[in-house]
């Protein structure tokens, strides 16, 4: 008994395409011809492609089962190594249908770990949840979590904030130290019940470096020249006022 390529195709269940790209691959060997030219199968051809479709089927690419050889038996190794695969990737994905579930039920945005996203609906300026975007990827869990509780407990003094937010590019000297000198307190507070953020890239996971130039490229990019003279300021008042208290 002889079929062609489209009968064994149709008996094994996959397309001529795929039984063409398994000759092509070496997984399937070539058939004799008959004299008109045409390929005929028989049945070890077809016991084989069932073997590659059931492999295929389960998970398998076409590297392994070529790895396995021509031989029918029980490759259980490579049975329990894709089982292995597929329970972490069933764990992925049910970690992210729970992640999924939060963002939908609670209208969260996407672009931060769900453990930070509550923090996203505090009030902050479009560049201000950027560069908290930024800190969740480069900052370490103690600075990162001290990050996100600061923003979930604003100042109650939410104009100074706004000035900031509002300051424009040209603003002058005078009016940029005043602001700093108003936002020191509020900062000193932040810095007194956050101890973390006095140094933020402690235990940062890339390196203090790599997180240091990443949350420099941040500010740079997110907020203007007055706004960079006013956060100098404020590490100058607060580096001011810590050496004046000690002893």
């Amino acid at each position: 008994m002889a079929w062609s390529t489209r009968e064994i195709a149709e008996l094994a269940g996959t397309s001529l395409r795929a039984v063409r790209h398994y000759h092509e691959v070496g997984l399937l060997a070539e058939p004799e011809r008959r004299a008109n030219g045409y390929k005929q199968y028989g049945v070890a051809h077809l016991v084989r492609l069932l073997r590659i479709k059931r492999l295929t089927d389960l998970g398998f690419s076409l590297a392994q089962i070529a790895s396995m050889g021509d031989a029918d038996d029980h490759p259980e190794e490579a049975l329990r190594t894709l089982d292995a695969e597929l329970a972490a990737t069933i764990e992925r994905l049910q970690r992210v249908r729970v992640e999924l579930g939060l963002i939908l039920r609670q209208s969260m945005p996407t672009d931060l770990p769900p453990e930070f996203a509550p923090a996203a609906r505090a009030e902050m300026s479009d560049a201000d949840r950027s560069l908290f975007i930024v800190m969740t990827r480069v900052l370490g869990p103690g600075p990162r979590q001290a990050w996100a509780d600061m923003l979930l407990n604003p100042s109650d003094d939410g104009h100074v904030s706004k000035e900031f937010d509002t300051l424009p590019a040209d603003a002058d000297e005078e009016m940029c130290q005043d602001l700093a000198e108003r936002m020191v307190p509020h900062a000193r507070e932040v810095f007194d019940e956050h101890p973390d953020l006095r140094s933020p890239t402690t235990d940062a996971p890339h390196g203090e470096a790599f997180a240091g130039r990443a949350i420099g490229k941040a500010l740079r990019d997110l907020y203007n020249p007055a706004q960079l003279d006013v956060l100098r300021r404020v590490n100058t008042l607060l580096a001011t006022h810590s050496e004046t208290e000690q002893p």
